[in-house]
């Protein structure tokens, strides 16, 4: 039998991040009821409106995204539950927070463990508890063919070894099979059959899902993709749409913020406090975007109960573009480092093996927020230097960051480069 457990300040086994500093500088979980007159709110701050208090389940929710997401909803007063395998901490104090902030919040979080792909222990249990909404923030994902080591072929077995030596058997199986460990939209459907009445799921997908194009910025209606890497995130939102229930689809372009677990500014951030040379790919002038995951985690908020909402895709992201050696400059006036110094190369003349080189897709790659602003009344907060530092000061300038340093790709090509 699935229990739900509120978690108490006093069970947590883990240790908060490193602080400096003693308040969040204007960006502390703050929230505001607004009623008939908009009140005035510190910039950066969670500004979020009056509702009727929800139970919601948000699978996922301990890494990134989900770590603000859940204080803006019990902020606001709603019952959240985090669903998620129990292999990293359920809560954990953001850098800045104050001891009574978290204690509240992590006093009023509740965890249910499992494994999404164990459909009948999602059924039961998200049965048994009957959720109101729910937020799927770490959704479909296709890997690509690093993830996989090998594929054996045998007379009535085909056996799949994954990069961490976990072998599936599938037994009297005469075809050739490619199985990827992504997760599909069929992770979904369980969730679906389980809460007949949900009244709303929100979802997260990408605006990786487009298809390229010579036509920028990317609108929700433009063409997607079918062979994109995200295309588990397409066959999602098509069950949604498909199951008649009442969805919501949020894409975002690349995030950045404190906690990122993906290489974005913190690639930047390394090579700057090394004062190293920044390789950027061919021109430098391709033109991207970012956006500030508390903006994002304000857009998840403004699009729950919302009736405009209702069946809808929405870009998510900052308000402007930025190419990469522009990103580059930003990021060193974010963190108050000297103007770098930016090395072009052309990827062609290179082979990195496994080894990514940059972070950013070497291509135009940004997205239109317009609809987002116009239906929703949403608006980022964040310019792209002030949430670079944002970003900074709460976390890599603290010390803390995901993975350490790796520069021997930037080796080969400096290497080539200067001589």
């Amino acid at each position: 039998m699935a229990r739900v457990v509120a978690l108490q300040q006093n069970q947590l086994s883990f240790s908060p991040l490193a602080s400096s500093l003693s308040d969040f500088s204007g960006t502390r979980l703050q929230t505001q009821l607004q009623f008939k007159r908009k009140l005035c709110h510190p910039k950066g701050s969670f500004y979020v409106s009056a509702s009727s208090t929800k139970k919601i389940l948000i699978m996922g929710g301990t890494r990134f995204i989900g770590v603000f997401l859940s204080r803006l909803l019990v902020k606001e007063g709603h019952q959240v539950t985090l669903f998620t395998r129990g292999k990293a901490p359920v809560t954990q104090q953001l850098p800045g927070e104050s001891d009574n902030d978290y204690a509240d919040f992590s006093s009023k979080i509740l965890h249910l463990k499992g494994d999404r792909k164990d459909f009948d222990f999602v059924k039961s249990s998200l049965s048994a508890e009957g959720f109101d909404v729910v937020y799927d923030i770490n959704g479909v994902q296709i890997p690509t063919c690093s993830h996989l080591l090998c594929l054996f072929f045998t007379y009535n077995f085909i056996i799949y070894v994954t990069l961490r030596v976990q072998i599936t058997i599938f037994h009297n199986i005469s075809l050739f099979i490619i199985y990827f460990s992504g997760r599909e939209a069929d992770e979904v459907e369980p969730i679906l059959d389980a809460l007949p009445n949900l009244e709303q799921f929100i979802y997260c997908s990408s605006a990786g899902v487009y298809l390229k194009s010579d036509l920028l910025p990317h609108a929700e209606t433009d063409a997607v993709d079918p062979k994109s890497r995200h295309k588990g995130k397409l066959e999602t939102e098509s069950l949604l749409q498909a199951r008649g229930v009442n969805w919501t689809s949020i894409r975002p372009v690349y995030i950045y913020g404190p906690l990122n677990y993906n290489p974005v500014e913190e690639w930047f951030f390394h090579r700057l406090k090394a004062g190293r040379p920044i390789p950027i790919p061919s021109s430098g002038l391709q033109i991207t975007q970012l956006g500030h995951v508390k903006d994002l985690a304000t857009a998840f908020i403004q699009v729950l109960g919302n009736e405009k909402a209702s069946k809808e895709v929405f870009n998510i992201s900052g308000e402007k573009y930025v190419t990469f050696d522009g990103l580059a400059r930003a990021c060193a006036k974010a963190g108050g480092f000297p103007e770098p110094e930016i090395i072009h190369y052309n990827p062609k003349d290179f082979d990195f093996g496994k080894k990514k080189s940059f972070p950013f897709r070497d291509q135009h790659f940004f997205a239109s927020i317009e609809k987002a602003k116009r239906v929703l009344g949403w608006e980022p907060e964040f310019g792209l230097v002030e949430g670079l530092a944002d970003s900074y000061n709460l976390d890599f300038g603290r010390g803390t960051y995901r993975k350490e340093a790796d520069f021997s790709t930037d080796d080969i090509i400096l290497g080539k480069s200067l001589r």
